[in-house]
C-alpha cells in the first residue's frame, strides 16, 4: 500500500498549474479558429435553408380568391354591453 507523500502533493499541484497554463495557451491559439468555422458552418445552414424556402414558395403558388360578398356585408363588431348615460345628482 502506498502513501500520500509531499512530493507525490506538490508533482500533482504542479501538473494541475502546467496544465491550466498549456490549455489556456491553446485556447488562444484554436478557439477563434473554431469559432470562425462554426459561424461559416451556420451562415451556409442558413443560406440552404433561405434557397429551399424561396424554392418552396415559388413551387407552391397559392391562389387568392376575392369573395365580394364579404366586401358588401363588413364584419359587425363584438357589443359587450349596454350604454347607460349617468347624470350627476345635486
Amino acid at each position: 500500500m502506498q502513501t500520500a507523500s509531499f512530493t507525490g502533493f506538490i508533482k500533482a499541484i504542479f501538473y494541475i498549474i502546467a496544465f491550466y497554463y498549456v490549455f489556456r495557451f491553446l485556447a488562444k491559439l484554436f478557439l477563434p479558429l473554431i469559432v470562425k468555422k462554426v459561424v461559416e458552418k451556420a451562415g451556409q445552414n442558413m443560406q440552404q435553408q433561405q434557397q429551399q424556402n424561396n424554392w418552396q414558395k415559388t413551387q407552391n403558388k397559392e391562389e387568392v380568391i376575392y369573395n365580394p360578398t364579404n366586401a358588401k356585408n363588413p364584419r359587425e363588431t363584438k357589443k359587450v354591453g349596454d350604454y347607460v348615460d349617468y347624470e350627476e345628482i345635486d
